[in-house]
């Protein structure tokens, strides 16, 4: 096998605050310290499927220096599958060989991790794979970067949405993203207090629900907040925008607060509106937290292509930032476990 000379770096699917501290950690190392020639892949898989002018970037540590507290991502992104279509995965590999790309650093969630590993199984692409998700569902990692910052915008969203709901006696249902796992939701809700949070983990009772609402308005708080996952359904099927699905099959999700508090109203004669955050989540400066840990798992990511860790994540266990197989990142979808649940439960109120 050749020597590695070229790194390539993608981000793919949703933005997440930290992702450009992890383009900066690894170009830092990768450049400055390794000399390998960095190159940035705009739109994610997208920049090596069909690729346009300017869909491959040299990236230099002056290039780099600068963007750690930038949200979003400089090199774009896209939901792009390239195993969509029979032989488009192996137009993904034959255009990393006319860039002259040697090894790959994949920055994504469960989608953009799902292809590095079947394009490292199927055709020994030498990848490694950066975990990224604000809903903090990847399996194999502690906590991914984004998510602290997530869930500090949409605790600061519910205590203002709370000053409105009180000072003119309604409930306010705010829908928090969150389709398989309600990491955000939990966090949101019970950092702010929410008189009830709802996510995907829990089937709702809607008759507690209400009784909750029509007890406080018997002792005078004709008001209150509910959080609830975009992903939580009152049956079997997700409430959605529309019925088109994006390349990896998922549904566009969106409307469960408003059902939520057309239901509630309804059922407690108090007036209820409804909220939904949806993209400030991901949006503006991230954490120190998630600054931080997007940096180490930058530097990370970079040493695992110098010692040639192919087909591996890197995964943060305890204080430690690991790599793991990427198979056994992807397995599963991490969600909010029993004891957490419990907890909610206690300020159910």
């Amino acid at each position: 096998m050749s020597e590695v000379r070229r790194v390539g770096m993608l981000t793919g699917g949703g933005d997440a605050p930290g992702l450009n501290g992890v383009i900066r950690a690894v170009t830092t190392r990768c450049a400055g310290e390794y000399g390998y020639e960095v190159v940035g892949i705009k739109r994610g898989w997208k920049g090596l499927l069909a690729p346009e002018e300017d869909s491959v970037v040299k990236l230099g540590v002056e290039d780099v220096r600068y963007i750690l507290q930038e949200g979003g991502t400089i090199l774009l992104s896209s939901r792009t599958n390239p195993y969509k279509n029979e032989g488009e995965a192996k137009k993904v590999v034959e255009n990393m060989e006319r860039f002259g790309i040697d090894a790959l650093v994949a920055i994504g969630g469960d989608d953009t991790l799902g292809v590095a590993r079947r394009l490292h199984e199927d055709f020994g692409v030498r990848v490694v794979g950066c975990p990224k998700t604000i809903d903090n569902d990847l399996s194999a990692t502690d906590t991914t970067f984004g998510y602290d910052t997530a869930v500090s915008i949409a605790t600061e969203a519910i205590d203002r949405i709370r000053t409105t709901a009180k000072s003119h006696e309604r409930i306010i249902v705010v829908e928090v993203m969150g389709r398989h796992a309600g990491w955000i939701t939990y966090g949101a809700g019970l950092a702010s207090g929410a008189n009830v949070t709802l996510i995907p983990e829990v089937e709702v009772d809607m008759d507690a629900v209400a009784d909750l609402f029509k007890k406080r308005a018997e002792r005078g708080e004709k008001w209150g907040i509910v959080a609830v996952s975009e992903g939580v359904t009152l049956g079997e099927e997700y409430i959605t925008q529309d019925v088109e699905r994006d390349e990896f099959g998922h549904v566009r999700l969106g409307g469960i607060a408003e059902t939520l508090a057309k239901e509630l109203k309804q059922r407690t004669g108090i007036d209820t509106r409804h909220v939904v955050l949806g993209h400030l989540q991901r949006g503006g400066t991230p954490t120190a937290y998630d600054r931080i840990l997007s940096t180490r798992y930058g530097l990370r990511a970079a040493e695992a292509v110098k010692n040639g860790e192919w087909g591996k994540m890197v995964a943060l266990r305890g204080n430690d930032v690991v790599t793991v197989s990427l198979e056994e990142a992807t397995s599963e979808t991490r969600t909010v476990p029993e004891d957490l649940q419990q907890v909610l439960s206690t300020f159910f109120g």
